[in-house]
Order: C-alpha cells, then structure tokens, then sequence
C-alpha cells in the first residue's frame, strides 16, 4: 500500500514513462551514424578508385572490402562506429541482396535455352559439392569451404557475403573467400579470351561457357564481349542465370549448416539454430526478381537501382574488411587457396565438358 499511494501522490510520474524507449531507440540510431557514415565512405571511395585505368578492374566490391581492411589494419577502426558498421554487415547486405533481384528477369533465365540452363544448374550443383569434398578432405574449416564454394559456383564476392548469413563463418573467412574469388575470377578474365582460337568454340558456346564458368559479372562481360557481341550478351544472360540461383543455394547452405549442427549437437542445436535454414530476405530476392519480371519499373528507375544495390553491397563489404584482422587472416594458411584454385579449375572444365557433350 505505501507503494500504491507513493505512486498515485505523482501521476506526472507515469506522464514521463512513455517517451523513454523511444528516446533510447533514437539514441541507439544516433549511434550507428560513425559506422554508417564510415562505411559509406569506404564504398564511395571504392567507386572513385574503380573509375581509375588500371585498378577499375576489380569491381567496386572488392575495392570496398580492400579498403576496409586496410583502414582497420593500419589506422584502427573507431570503437564509436562499431554499430553502425555491424548495422550495414547484416542490415544493409540483406536490403541490397533483396535489391539484386531487380536486376534479374525470368525471360531473361529463359533465353538461356532449355540445355543452357541444365549445364549451369549441373555445374552449379557439381562445383557446389566437389568443394565440400575437397574442402573435408583437406581439414578446411566448414563455414570457410562453404564461402569458397559459393564464391566460385555463383557470383564471386556478393555470392560470398548472401551466403555468409547462413554459414556463419568469421570476417576472416568471408574475407578469405573474397580473396580467393577474386584471384581466380581475375585470373580467368585474362586468360579466357585465349581459348576460343586453341579449343576452336563458337561465339555461343564460349559465351555460354564463359558465363557458367567466371565469378564475377563484371570479369564475366570483360571476358566475353573480347569474343565478340554475341558471346558477349549470352554470357551476360548465362551469368545472370547463374545469379538467380543464389537463393536456392543460401537455403541449401541453411539447411546443411543446421543438419550438422543437430548431428554434432542433438536436440538442443535444433532449437537454438531453429531459423537459419530459411534467410527471409531470400523470398524478398525472389520477388524481385518476379516484379522486375512484370516490367512495370521504368528504365531509368532500374539503372538507379542497380546503382543504389551495388553502393549498398560496396557498404556491406567495406564493414567486412573493416571486422577483418590480418593477422587471423594469415593463420589460415595456404589450404583455403589451393581449394579455390581447384574449384576454380573444376567449374571450368566441368562446365566445358558439358558444353563440348551438348555440341553447343
């Protein structure tokens, strides 16, 4: 009862109660501000350098993530801009991975033709698993094998960081797989060109191999268009095939990640790990791409959004390499890299050996 009176005797006392979680919601956004406007710095930095001759052949993403870790190797990053740069590793990567289906249609999977697509999925599925195999067989840890599995069989960097929310792996090893797709993603840029007059393929058959094959979109029109127009827009089409298949990969990546978990783990893993085989923002990618389907954006719209989505990964991956230590990045050794040599090697003659089988 003292309690009861002491509280009716300030009513003005519950007056002032309401606005408190809300005065502590609009602090804890002021505080992801440092890390947000870091962050932003990084990428835009990143677009500035890709302009550049020579060091704009590495897409704006790698550069990000490469600042990032050169910022907090050598300067440190702010204890104050810790929020705002674990906001945009997990916030700001699910929106922009959402936003990627934008830049993708059925009809345009579709063009690829019926055996196109097949070699892709194959491929796909096949350098996906000989990298966990390899990866097991060579003692890799398994969330760094998976990162460099879905690197090399999807879509190079962004592939790396969609698939790093269910793999959980550490920044060390997103950041290794970027590494690791970049190397061999810039190495087939330059060497593939070479291959259409020694392994006499036609514009379609390099084109589509050079899709199926290369990591990066960017390294994928390098490559291909040297071969012409027509290799060009089918390795374009090919590689953004690949693209789509992103979200079926995450939520397979989900669910091995939770299996292992419940068999090393039992029934308390099943609890704890109930959510991560299904990354919700994938139904948001998937849409996208079914809107986008429907052509109902404006053309001028789009080409902001792919402008937006690519600043907004440049983000993501510039707060990566900003969580990244290089000391922890040398204590994984040289295995990892031989692993995405080999993977790299494998998605190109298994996606050639299909293509050559299919006589495209």
């Amino acid at each position: 009862m003292p309690h009861d009176s002491a509280h009716n005797k300030h009513p003005a006392h519950g007056v002032h109660h309401h606005p408190v979680p809300r005065q502590g919601a609009w602090q804890q956004s002021l505080r992801l501000v440092p890390g947000l406007l870091l962050t932003a710095m990084i990428a835009a930095t990143a677009f500035l350098l890709h302009a550049l001759p020579v060091i704009g052949t590495l897409s704006p993403l790698i550069l990000a993530i490469l600042l990032g870790m050169a910022f907090h190797n050598l300067i440190g990053t702010p204890a104050r801009a810790r929020g705002g740069v674990v906001f945009s590793l997990r916030r700001i990567l699910r929106l922009a991975i959402i936003l990627l289906g934008l830049q993708l249609t059925v009809a345009q999977v579709m063009a690829v033709g019926g055996a196109g697509l097949l070699i892709i999925l194959a491929t796909l599925a096949a350098t996906f698993c000989f990298t966990l195999w390899l990866g097991r067989l060579m003692r890799i840890e398994r969330p760094l094998v998976m990162l460099i599995g879905a690197g090399t069989s999807i879509c190079g960097a962004s592939a790396v960081i969609a698939a790093n929310t269910v793999a959980e792996g550490s920044e060390e090893d997103v950041a290794y797989a970027v590494a690791c797709v970049t190397v061999f993603g810039l190495l087939a840029m330059f060497l593939y060109p070479a291959f259409p007059a020694l392994l006499h393929l036609g514009p379609r058959a390099y084109g589509l191999w050079a899709g199926a094959s290369i990591h990066e979109i960017a390294q994928v029109v390098a490559a291909a268009f040297q071969n012409g127009k027509e290799s060009g827009d089918l390795a374009t089409i090919a590689k953004l095939s690949r693209v789509a298949l992103l979200a079926p990969l995450i939520l397979a990546i989900g669910y091995l990640a939770a299996r292992r978990a419940r068999s090393r783990h039992g029934a308390a893993a099943t609890a704890s790990r109930a959510a991560a085989p299904m990354p919700w923002f994938v139904l948001g990618f998937v849409a996208m791409i079914l809107v986008n389907s429907l052509d109902v954006i404006p053309a001028a719209a789009k080409g902001e959004t792919v402008t937006i989505t690519n600043f907004l990964l440049a983000m993501a991956l510039g707060a990566m390499g900003l969580e990244t230590d290089f000391k922890k990045l040398k204590a994984k050794g040289w295995r990892p890299l031989l692993l995405g040599a080999a993977s790299w090697l494998f998605i190109g003659s298994f996606s050639l050996a299909l293509i050559e089988l299919a006589g495209i």
